[in-house]
């Protein structure tokens, strides 16, 4: 991956991050309830993580740079799902190599887009969180960004949990996320590409750096709008916080 130096690095962060900066607008600590990262990895995070600023200047961002921030700003807003107009947010913070994960995109995440998101009212936002203990986290978490910047995160996603046994413990887990790639409609040179230059592991690692300053501790665990739901709950449990969020909203002027 190209190194940026300090300054450049966190403009490049700020530059996107829109589920990212919806996090820090909630609070809470949060344990227990799915995969775990290792406290190393906490603190290696922590010790990293660095405050984006409010309102970074152009200049802040070479003129070389430019195309790499745009691939951000795609990556970023294509792991987003629903109406714009949609008034709560479900941020959904995970890892593609978590089983509780998995069992909650697979068990539960359908009806809620069928109930909620495709009806316009509630919009999506994915978190990564790949524990380092998990091997293959990272390179999952690459390539569905990558797919993300092409607005096929979620086609991505789906595959990477309905594969997830077949790679979890791969020693080639590149080549075979790059050969599940192929079976999707993608343009697979500008995914590998991606995926190459690493264009996109601030961005995870923003996301992860956050979750973690927000005191989360495991995967799966979810904003339902000011609401904690921490593991793979079943769709009862969202729709009761996601019913009593919407039911919270101003009325809209007659």
């Amino acid at each position: 991956m190209t190194s940026f130096p300090a300054t450049r690095r966190s403009a490049l962060r700020a530059s996107a991050l829109r589920a990212s900066a919806l996090l820090l607008l909630l609070g809470g600590a949060l344990s227990a309830g799915g995969c775990e990262p290792r406290e190393a990895d906490a603190t290696a995070a922590r010790a990293d993580a660095a405050p984006a600023p409010a309102d970074p200047s152009a200049q802040d961002i070479a003129p070389q740079d430019t195309a790499r921030t745009a691939l951000i700003a795609r990556a970023d807003l294509g792991r987003i799902k629903g109406a714009e107009s949609a008034k709560v947010w479900l941020i959904v913070i995970s890892d593609f190599q978590c089983p509780f994960c998995k069992r909650w995109h697979e068990e539960t995440a359908d009806r809620i887009d069928r109930e909620y998101v495709n009806t316009g009212k509630v919009r999506v936002a994915y978190m990564n969180y790949p524990i380092s203990s998990h091997r293959n986290a990272r390179p999952a978490h690459d390539v569905a960004m990558c797919a993300a910047e092409q607005g096929k995160f979620w086609p991505v996603a789906d595959a990477l949990f309905a594969t997830q046994e077949r790679w979890k413990d791969r020693g080639d887990a590149p080549a075979y996320f790059d050969s599940l790639a192929r079976t999707l409609p993608l343009d697979h040179q500008r995914l590998r590409a991606c995926v190459a230059d690493g264009a996109l592991r601030p961005l995870i690692q923003a996301d992860l750096e956050r979750s973690l300053q927000r005191g989360i501790g495991s995967t799966p665990t979810f904003f339902a709008g000011s609401r904690v739901i921490v593991g793979a709950q079943p769709f009862a449990a969202f729709k009761d916080a996601l019913d009593r969020e919407l039911a919270a909203l101003p009325a809209a002027p007659r």
